[in-house]
């Protein structure tokens, strides 16, 4: 007497299928999750002369948490609305070694624009 099911042979190749296909998946989703995770890496250089002003929330009466020098890269997670520096009411939230805002007025985009925070 044979345990053997008729229909061993299709499922032993559906379950073939059903592996390939989920490698197959997981070799496609990876670069894109890298391409999507590159694309969130936002820079930006300093424009300011006397060094860009850090500040703990996007408005010019927040208290001051550090200070970019003129010509440095610094890292942008995201963009925000906030009090206006000269026209500009964008800020940016930085985070290079502490979360901080900056005015986008006196920061250069490197690549894209900022996604909104």
């Amino acid at each position: 007497m044979s345990l053997r099911s008729p229909l061993g042979p299709a499922l032993a190749a559906l379950g073939l299928c059903v592996a390939t296909g989920a490698v197959a998946v997981l070799a496609t989703a990876a670069p894109a999750a890298a391409e999507e995770s590159a694309h969130n890496e936002y820079k930006g250089r300093v424009t300011a002369k006397s060094g860009l002003i850090l500040r703990d929330r996007p408005t010019r009466s927040s208290r001051i948490v550090g200070k970019a020098p003129y010509g440095s890269i610094v890292h942008i997670f995201c963009k925000t609305g906030g009090d206006r520096v000269n026209g500009n009411d964008r800020w940016y939230l930085l985070t290079d070694g502490t979360w901080a805002w900056g005015s986008a007025y006196y920061i250069d985009n490197i690549g894209a624009v900022p996604r909104w925070c």
